[in-house]
């Protein structure tokens, strides 16, 4: 049975653990998704959001996964779909995951959210879908969206502007997913850039984006790191992270923060957002860009945006 917890009961942000967004065989997965079990995560993503190509784990594998950190951690355990739907196939599979009966869904593809709404099953926005004012937001909410992750180019000012749009309009506001540590997932592409990195055609890519793990890292002609590739998927070459921005993410009106996973040191990071969470007063500094949060270009540290 598909239950749904609705809002944010205590004070403080919850943290979530995004989707994983790189190809990682089935033990890896599962042997990082027993680690994560242990954390003080609030809410767990699972799901292949990136290429349907990547078979490692099917429909049922995740919601087995799915009963299974349910069973040993008491955090919502959310299923994510397809960002890109190309095919038939992939468009019937969307629709086996969005029935699944048993967990909530995060609808990265407006034919995800049309499905899901055409049934009345609530749903989390995902960071792709192009919501940038009040009026998409009334619009989703319409159609069952309880939980609105933003585009993670959006500023604190921005997310701020919109709510307060949606509430002028009359809207309940959803809970607000803010996108806050990883590499950010910039663009998408019907082409594979990691079979083209690797001179092979997309149809016979041999799944080579398994052998980067944390994507595949790509530098300006100055040797300037530029961006992660990750299929179809063009990534930040930086690691987003806000914990330093802490208190500018409440007085947003962020009820969850998101943790993008990583190959390695994901229970550092989601512990240290913790104890920030309980009451550590947040870092001046951290490693990583931060940019679009203040409104600036993306790839920009904190300390560079009055350079601009």
């Amino acid at each position: 049975m598909l239950t749904i917890d609705h809002g944010n009961e205590g004070l403080d942000m919850k943290l979530s653990l995004g989707p994983v967004l790189y190809y990682w065989d089935k033990e890896q997965l599962g042997r990082f998704y027993s680690e994560m079990s242990a954390l003080p995560l609030d809410v767990i993503y699972l799901g292949e959001t990136v290429c349907s190509k990547r078979r490692a784990m099917n429909l049922d594998h995740w919601l087995g996964l799915g009963r299974e950190l349910q069973a040993c951690s008491p955090a919502q355990i959310v299923l994510s779909g397809l960002t890109l739907i190309e095919a038939a196939s992939e468009l019937s599979s969307l629709r086996r995951l969005c029935d699944n009966g048993e967990l909530l869904v995060e609808a990265n593809d407006m034919g995800a959210v049309q499905y899901l709404a055409e049934r009345k099953l609530p749903f989390v926005a995902g960071p792709a879908l192009n919501l940038y004012n009040g009026h998409a937001l009334a619009k989703l909410l319409e159609c069952g969206m309880i939980r609105w992750v933003p585009p993670v180019e959006c500023s604190a000012a921005l997310i701020r502007a919109v709510l307060d749009q949606a509430a002028e309009l009359g809207c309940e506001l959803p809970q607000v997913e803010v996108f806050a540590y990883g590499h950010l997932p910039l663009a998408y592409s019907a082409r594979c850039f990691t079979a083209r990195a690797e001179n092979r055609p997309k149809d016979d890519c041999q799944f080579c984006c398994i052998n980067y793990p944390d994507g595949l890292a790509l530098s300006s002609q100055e040797g300037q790191a530029l961006f992660t590739l990750n299929g179809i998927q063009t990534m930040s070459a930086e690691v987003t992270n806000l914990l330093a921005d802490y208190p500018g993410l409440e007085a947003c009106g962020a009820d969850l923060l998101r943790l993008s996973p990583r190959a390695q040191g994901m229970v550092e990071v989601v512990e240290a957002f913790a104890r920030v969470r309980q009451g550590e007063a947040p870092p001046l500094f951290v490693e990583g860009c931060n940019g679009y949060w203040h409104g600036q270009a993306g790839m920009l540290r904190v300390e560079e945006v009055g350079l601009c």
